[in-house]
């Protein structure tokens, strides 16, 4: 028997209704989800996503802007490292690397919390307070001289803010995007390389005219700004479902996904020492000027705009998200071991700009695991419980990176055991992902993934 279809605008009101009923009973003390209007009509068929639409485009727009204030400021801490490092704190790269390690770690780490939180229709109510600490930890950060408040401040506030944000966010898309998934997200993680081109031209341009209080204010005054649009047009489609375990278990005994946590484990352990050291290197073993570090971090974020999009907007098309992850997670181990051979000015502008093009494959990585979901409304839970996992190895990846720097030496061998330990444990994330798409579809090489 053919299932009926409910357009999607008529779901979308009645999600929309049962948020105001909920909103309602909450001002007046109870706090309980939206979920008794949505099982009441449990006879009601949830239809495919849209796939288009200003809804659903409207949620791209959110989750770009977003993750230009979340990724974007991580994807820009190598400004911060180089300028802590060499001017404000004068601390060792490892110690300083902490800061921006924390703040990946946490908005991975609360990943959990925030997807279940979105699955049970608290969407709303996470992006409010995501925000605040958000904004809360950037205001603070522009008006902290010691180390110790820099961690706080930047490290734990900011990603406090970030980890309520960034997941339910994201677990927004599949549920309005199934053919063009890929492309969906793609074009939401771009905001990561806006962010990552616009920051830093900021931190730039107004840190030797206004200082460095005023440039991290202008900052987070652009970010209030970009989450008073979020929230005015975020919109949940999927109705909220009763309560269940914080973790669903059950996706530890699928060997797909079980491989494919490892993988992006590895991965995410290897990525970033290259976008935290990389003005640091420049400036110290190839001796440029801070502002040309800078730029060059600038460079690394714009064409990661190109190794977002195409990827995705041929995994949409050919491929599917995991073998597409593939060559890239590959092309950026063997990168990383080219960083070894860059000696000179022209070498480290080739590799930055290859290296920004190939770490585009994590914007494939929500797609990826979405393809290995098959109940979109669990997909917050099993995308957080994947954050969760890989944020032990963000905030451990560059100190230990940072930690391998052996100062003193020629430029040949200062940043080898980081260059290596970078490169191999991202080949290591290449071998998972293989295993993973065998586990999957075994060696069918025209299998799509």
């Amino acid at each position: 028997m053919s299932t009926p279809e409910v357009a999607p605008a008529v779901l979308d009101e009645e999600v929309d209704q049962n948020n105001e009923q909920y909103a309602s009973k909450s001002s007046q003390g109870t706090l309980t989800p939206p979920l008794e209007a949505a099982e009441k009509k449990n006879d009601a068929i949830i239809g495919p996503p849209p796939d288009a639409g200003v809804r659903a485009w409207n949620q791209v727009l959110v989750a770009h802007l977003v993750i230009f204030t979340t990724w974007g400021y991580i994807n820009s801490f190598g400004v911060f490292q180089t300028y802590y490092v060499q001017t404000l704190l004068h601390r060792s790269p490892s110690d300083v690397s902490w800061i921006g390690s924390l703040q990946v770690f946490l908005l991975f780490f609360i990943g959990t919390v925030s997807g279940r939180a979105t699955d049970a229709g608290y969407f709303r109510h996470t992006f409010v307070v995501g925000s605040t600490f958000l904004l809360i930890g950037m205001f603070t950060t522009s008006i902290c001289k010691e180390y110790w408040q820099f961690v706080l401040a930047q490290g734990v506030c900011v990603g406090i803010g970030s980890g309520l944000l960034f997941c339910p966010t994201i677990a927004l898309l599949p549920t309005y995007f199934q053919r063009r998934r890929a492309l969906a997200v793609g074009i939401a993680a771009s905001g990561a390389t806006t962010g990552g081109m616009i920051i830093p031209g900021i931190f730039s341009a107004l840190l030797p005219v206004v200082g460095f209080a005023w440039t991290v204010r202008v900052l987070a005054f652009i970010t209030l700004s970009f989450q008073m649009i979020g929230l005015a047009l975020a919109r949940t489609r999927i109705p909220p479902r009763r309560t269940g375990p914080l973790v669903d278990w059950s996706a530890f005994k699928e060997t797909p996904y079980v491989l494919f946590t490892i993988a992006v484990f590895l991965a995410f352990w290897g990525i970033y020492p290259a976008y935290y050291y990389i003005g640091e290197y420049a400036t110290s073993a190839i001796k440029v000027s801070q502002t040309t570090s800078f730029h060059l971090l600038i460079v690394m974020n714009a064409v990661g705009s190109v190794g977002r999009l195409l990827p995705t907007w041929l995994s949409d098309k050919y491929t599917g998200p995991i073998n597409m992850m593939i060559p890239l997670v590959l092309a950026s181990a063997i990168t990383l071991y080219c960083w070894a051979a860059v000696h000179d000015e022209a070498g480290v502008w080739v590799f930055a700009i290859f290296y920004g093009m190939f770490s585009g494959f994590n914007a494939l990585f929500p797609t990826a695991l979405s393809h290995l979901s098959n109940d979109l409304s669990k997909m917050g839970t099993r995308m957080g419980m994947v954050y969760s996992i890989i944020s032990f190895a963000t905030l451990t990846g560059t100190p230990i990176a940072g930690a391998l720097l052996k100062k003193g030496l020629d430029i040949r061998n200062s940043y080898l055991g980081t260059e290596m330990f970078s490169a191999s444990i991202m080949m290591g994330g290449a071998l998972f992902l293989v295993l993973a798409r065998i586990s999957k579809v075994g060696t069918k090489l025209k299998a799509r993934l």
